[in-house]
């Protein structure tokens, strides 16, 4: 009798075996952030090429000899997991869809993709880098002074300084209403000076004496002075609409004798009945800000913010796709890196990408593991690793009878 018979029974226990293990790797990472589960699939292993075979019959067969079964894993790299919050500033998960990769990288400048945006930050000789979980590179773009962010992927930093400087108003637009049925209304607009300071000036409208729909308007600011270059007065249309004038220049004086010009924009403001409450008021002044905290937002970009409300960004996250990203290859259950397989790449969210849904902010991407499933692949396995164990112990016994036929 052929050794070969105990050939099936083996390889049935040894893809079962690693069945069990995929199994158990799968439920010892359910609460890992990122991981996606695997699934251990079975394929037969052919013998002899195919050949025409005849019995003692004398029927023929083609049938092709099985020599027991192979496996491989597949990964379900697409699926997502359930998105949880955890108030963590630099955790962020991925809104953009399945398809999409956050970009890291080790030391030696390999390249690896992940779900998992459990983030933290390193200090290396006084630069402060963003790294994941495994202490890698957080890949992105970095930004640039007018806003904007470079092209080129580099190591995420977070850079910011303790305190930006004040910055003193020198334009400003007002949208209002100036009720036609009262003689005078007053505005209160906040002006900032180039030392920090920060001051209410009231703009004050009277209704000219015997003409309709003209006032004229003076400022005050306690401890200063705001003064037009001629006594401003401002004329609206029948309809309500200003006419003129539409914009002016005021000079300011503040209390510590520094000065300023603004340059003021009212041709938003309107001459109705009614209420004189200010619509809005928009101006490129603030008060100077320390530093708080840094965090990244849900368009992936990493802000610092200060206590004037102001932020300044260090750099954006990229996130990068693939037409085939199912053939990416596991490194671990929450890294990947390309194959030759996962045909062409591209970015998800590039430089220029401007979607505050991309991403969402102080949350992670759980395991994509099925529990239910889990536990029933578990039954599976071990009842078939059960039968071949009964299969390899029936082989056995038929040796053994055969053995024992020669003695």
């Amino acid at each position: 009798m052929a050794l070969s018979i105990f050939s099936p029974s083996v390889s049935g226990l040894n893809a079962q075996s690693h069945a069990l293990e995929t199994v158990s790797t799968n439920l010892a990472n359910i609460s890992t952030t990122g991981y996606k589960s695997a699934e251990t699939m079975f394929y037969s292993l052919l013998g002899s090429q195919p050949l025409v075979k005849s019995n003692s019959s004398g029927l023929s067969s083609s049938r092709v000899d099985i020599d027991g079964v192979g496996y491989y894993d597949r990964t379900s790299i697409t699926r997502a997991g359930t998105i949880s919050a955890t108030g963590n500033p630099f955790d962020v998960a991925i809104e953009a869809g399945d398809n999409a990769f956050f970009v890291v990288k080790n030391s030696l400048n390999q390249t690896y993709y992940s779900r998992a945006g459990d983030f933290t930050t390193r200090s290396e000789n006084g630069t402060t880098y963003l790294i994941n979980s495994s202490g890698y590179y957080v890949q992105g773009f970095a930004a640039n002074e007018d806003g904007t962010f470079a092209s080129d992927l580099s190591n995420l930093t977070i850079q910011y300084p303790d305190k930006i400087p004040a910055v003193p108003t020198s334009q400003m637009e007002i949208s209002a209403n100036v009720p036609a049925d009262v003689d005078n209304s007053s505005y209160g607009l906040t002006f900032y000076g180039e030392n920090n300071q920060e001051k209410t000036v009231n703009m004050l409208f009277q209704k000219a004496e015997g003409q309709n729909n003209v006032w004229n308007v003076t400022f005050n600011m306690e401890g200063g002075t705001v003064t037009t270059a001629e006594p401003l007065e401002v004329v609206f249309d029948e309809k309500g609409g200003i006419l003129s004038p539409k914009t002016f220049d005021v000079s300011v004086t503040w209390p510590d004798g520094t000065a300023s010009t603004v340059a003021m924009d009212i041709s938003h403001m309107t001459q109705y009945a009614g209420s004189s409450e200010i619509v809005n008021v928009s101006q490129d002044g603030r008060v100077g800000g320390d530093y708080q905290y840094s965090y990244i937002d849900s368009g992936g970009v990493i802000q610092s913010k200060y206590t004037n409300g102001e932020t300044l960004a260090s750099g954006k996250l990229a996130l990068v796709g693939f037409s085939a990203p199912e053939n990416l290859i596991p490194i671990s259950g929450t890294l990947f890196e390309v194959s030759n397989d996962v045909g062409e790449s591209f970015f998800v969210v590039d430089s220029t990408t401007n979607d505050n849904t991309a991403f969402r902010s102080e949350s992670l991407e759980g395991s994509n593991v099925d529990p239910s499933k889990e536990f029933s692949n578990l039954i599976v396995v071990q009842r078939a690793y059960n039968l071949n164990g009964t299969a390899f112990t029936t082989a056995n016994e038929m040796t053994q009878t055969v053995v024992n036929l020669k003695t």
